[in-house]
């Protein structure tokens, strides 16, 4: 499983690991009953706290993306794709409602706006 963490983001490495999970379950690269990799292999992998991976997992839990079976690791939850889309949905639209807002303020025309998110969304291809 592969996740990115970005030690320059202003987002903390626990919130990072929780939204790449959220959106590979969602994406379904991730499937109900996959084990994912263990809290100390995962902190590993990341080279961050054992502790953080923990926080990230109990929150997955809590939010009911995952269940943990104790002695046996930690499983994808079945869940509502559609609503957790949704979810997700919600949390672009903010960010780009902002991004709008900032845009506007600096005289940004919407060429201007559609070519910077060309660029970012080929960055990731």
């Amino acid at each position: 499983m592969e996740i990115i963490i970005s030690n320059s983001s202003g987002v903390p490495i626990y919130e990072q690991i929780i939204e790449q999970i959220k959106s590979k379950i969602v994406a379904n690269e991730l499937t109900p009953g996959q084990l994912l990799p263990s809290i100390r292999n995962l902190a590993k992998d990341l080279r961050c706290s054992v502790i953080t991976t923990k926080n990230a997992y109990d929150e997955l839990e809590r939010q009911g993306y995952v269940k943990t079976i104790p002695a046996k690791g930690v499983y994808v939850n079945e869940i509502n794709r559609d609503l957790a889309r949704e979810e997700q949905l919600k949390k672009i639209e903010k960010i780009l409602d902002s991004a709008v807002v900032l845009a506007k303020i600096n005289n940004l025309s919407r060429k201007e706006i559609d070519d910077i998110l060309d660029i970012l969304y080929e960055e990731d291809k």
